[in-house]
């Protein structure tokens, strides 16, 4: 993605490897902490990464086949993503600062406006399966693709879209690529971590944007999916994945060159409008069930 946005500013970037190479060198040095610092600035990365590693394990990004230890339920993935999102906001709270504070009150108040609209817009397409388990509504659209083009679906996965948008901290919500004070979010939270820690931060933030533009690309686009546990049928699902994640990522960050960051006010306005199109499509949903 910051490739893709070099080239279309007109800049070469850093590669495709260099978020690697920085990570590589975070991981080599000694995490510094602020005075007054308590144990939650290393607790809270490895929070994070833990979270965002079971939200990958629980969802259907590979295949469909679900294990009795691993409840791919969505109101247990919507949780756990509200676990990361809290983990998050402490580390930006622990140390005391002002950006700190004002980072994470921002970060909470876009994630209580998230949180309800992923809820309504996954849930929107589980009405017709009769269950809120996430690879059920896969498999539900693997076998009838007509409602992958359905109004209830579109009106879904566009309100899934801002949300997801907004929980990963991209524009028009926020600027990752900024750390001006007055704008910055997700920065503001970890600007006071070093070393490990923020290593840890960012692949826990990487992990939490790659899983949920994979859960849109894959309940926009099923095909790929694995339905059982075979070399053949695994390696199909990889492959597709990794497209799936190349386009959609593009995507996003050629939308994000054409967009400015929105004022931190519009945001709520903005997330009504997605909560409203969550709730359309499961009333939608519902009348063509009963239907």
């Amino acid at each position: 993605m910051r490739t893709v946005r070099a080239r279309l500013e007109g800049r070469v970037g850093g590669g495709v490897l260099q978020p690697w190479r920085d990570l590589r060198k975070l991981l080599l040095k000694e995490p510094l902490q602020a005075q007054g610092r308590s144990w939650w600035a290393m607790a809270g990365p490895v929070l994070l990464v833990s979270s965002s590693l079971a939200l990958c394990a629980l969802t259907p990004l590979l295949g469909t086949v679900t294990f009795p230890s691993l409840p791919d339920d969505l109101f247990v993935v919507v949780s756990i993503l509200l676990l990361g999102s809290v983990a998050l906001a402490l580390v930006g709270l622990d140390a005391g600062t002002a950006f700190g504070g004002m980072g994470s009150s921002r970060h909470m108040m876009i994630s209580a406006l998230v949180e309800p609209t992923v809820l309504l817009s996954v849930y929107a397409l589980s009405i017709p399966v009769g269950s809120s388990v996430l690879s059920r509504i896969v498999e539900a659209r693997l076998d009838d693709p007509a409602s992958v083009l359905s109004p209830v679906s579109l009106l879904a996965l566009l309100a899934l879209t801002i949300a997801v948008v907004a929980e990963t901290g991209r524009l028009p919500v926020d600027n990752p690529a900024t750390h001006l004070e007055l704008t910055m979010v997700h920065e503001a939270m970890v600007l006071e971590s070093s070393g490990r820690d923020l290593a840890w931060l960012e692949v826990g933030s990487w992990l939490r944007l790659g899983v949920l533009l994979g859960l849109v690309s894959t309940l926009l686009v099923p095909w790929g999916v694995a339905t059982d546990l075979t070399a053949a049928g695994m390696l199909v699902a990889v492959l597709a994945l990794v497209a799936k994640l190349a386009v959609a990522a593009t995507a996003l960050a050629t939308v994000e060159v054409a967009l400015a960051k929105v004022r931190l006010f519009r945001v709520p306005e903005l997330m009504a409008g997605s909560f409203v199109l969550a709730f359309l499509a499961v009333t939608a949903s519902y009348l063509v069930v009963q239907g």
